[in-house]
């Protein structure tokens, strides 16, 4: 018995310890650590002076399916390298159990259609938001991932 409660107390100081600590040592999957395929699920596109309305992926020319490799800093629209549409990832933060990836696209050549976006990966559950923007233009889509 007196075992069982030693135990007990144990478990209880090790689980009161882990739930105070900062968030950056209790973080899920999706850290960044591993490669992930991300799925969006619904996006909306804003223009200025016209508002928001929800479009499909393909009618703003992205992806439905985003592999993103933290390590090499990559998020390309296909596994295979040869035939994908890569961006790479400029800037990596964590913080608040989100992780945070960022970068910027010129776009053509000649044309003024370039953008800034930026990717956050809720660590615990893999849900993800993308926001984008340009010029008197913003995009925001949402989805989640897995880890592949």
């Amino acid at each position: 018995m007196i075992r069982m409660l030693g135990l007990f107390a144990m478990l209880l100081c090790t689980s009161a310890c882990v739930s105070v600590l900062p968030s950056q040592f209790v973080a899920g999957d999706f850290d960044g650590s591993k490669p992930m395929l991300c799925t969006v699920i619904a996006a909306s596109e804003c223009i200025a002076g016209e508002g928001c309305q929800a479009v499909t992926p393909e009618e703003i020319n992205l992806p439905r399916f985003l592999w993103i490799n933290v390590e090499k800093k990559t998020i390309q629209s296909t596994k295979s390298a040869e035939d994908a549409r890569v961006s790479r990832i400029e800037g990596v933060k964590r913080f608040d159990s989100k992780l945070i990836l960022q970068g910027a696209e010129d776009g053509r050549e000649g044309v003024r259609d370039g953008f800034g976006w930026s990717l956050a990966v809720m660590e615990d559950t893999g849900q993800v938001v993308l926001t984008a923007s340009g010029d008197r233009f913003a995009v925001v889509a949402f989805g989640t991932c897995t880890l592949y």
